[in-house]
């Protein structure tokens, strides 16, 4: 690895908190955090801004206990623990999202699960799981910020790529920020696609082998790419 290597990985966590923010995934809250590429035991996160504002400035580097280095006066976020777990726990997962986008909500506190309705949805798999933090730990703020918690919420996880959080949000996890991105935004659009058809009658949801074949096409290394380049540039990043 190389430093031209570090700085383009950061180059682009600035630039998929925009994109986020751009498309309504992230909003004055949530976050997005990539893996360090020479130390696996290590990732990079911004400090507690609000994403559409995020800058290198902003990016400080942590281990997998949470624990900035050399944050100044930099105050990460209350929640940098849910990214430090899931790292922990998931040696293939490069990018972390975690988001409260409105579209996803209803289905973290209804019975009704989110399944793929439409063929770029089939990266979520069959059904999105829903983690609930209070058979665990009873009442609390709603807010992960401790190990126990978030090591409970990385095991809900388990090894997809997509969680509900109830009343709260969702996690997204993938092994780099081109396919965390697309897997958030496609998890919201899916979200607000199967509430409409839902509305209107009877669905037809995506069968387990439309599911398995579509999947693995849609994370291909064109697809991905084509599709971090389309948001990019919406983001006001084109031609970078």
């Amino acid at each position: 690895m190389t430093d031209r290597t570090l700085d383009a990985l950061l180059a682009d966590l600035v630039i998929a908190n925009r994109i986020l923010a751009h498309e309504g995934v992230l909003d004055d809250f949530g976050h997005v955090s990539a893996r360090d590429p020479h130390d696996p035991s290590r990732f990079w996160l911004s400090a507690s801004r609000s994403p559409e504002l995020v800058s290198r400035a902003d990016l400080l580097r942590f281990d997998l206990d949470g624990r900035p280095e050399d944050p100044g006066q930099r105050r990460p976020y209350l929640e940098t623990i849910v990214h430090a777990r899931l790292y922990a726990a998931r040696p293939d997962v490069r990018a972390i999202v975690h988001h409260h986008a409105r579209a996803v909500l209803p289905f973290t506190v209804t019975k009704r699960p989110l399944r793929p309705v439409f063929h770029l949805a089939a990266v979520l798999g069959e059904a999105v799981p829903v983690w609930d933090s209070v058979p665990e730990f009873g009442d609390t703020a709603m807010i992960i910020a401790d190990g126990a918690v978030a090591d409970s919420h990385a095991r809900a996880m388990g090894g997809g790529n997509s969680l509900l959080l109830r009343g709260h949000g969702a996690t997204n996890a993938e092994a780099g920020l081109a396919a965390v991105t697309f897997v958030a935004v496609t998890l919201r659009d899916n979200a607000e696609v199967q509430a409409a058809a839902e509305a209107m009658g009877e669905v037809q949801y995506l069968s387990p082998g439309e599911i398995a074949l579509t999947a693995k096409m849609q994370m291909g290394e064109r697809p991905l790419s084509r599709s971090w380049e389309y948001r990019r540039a919406r983001a006001g990043f084109a031609g970078l």
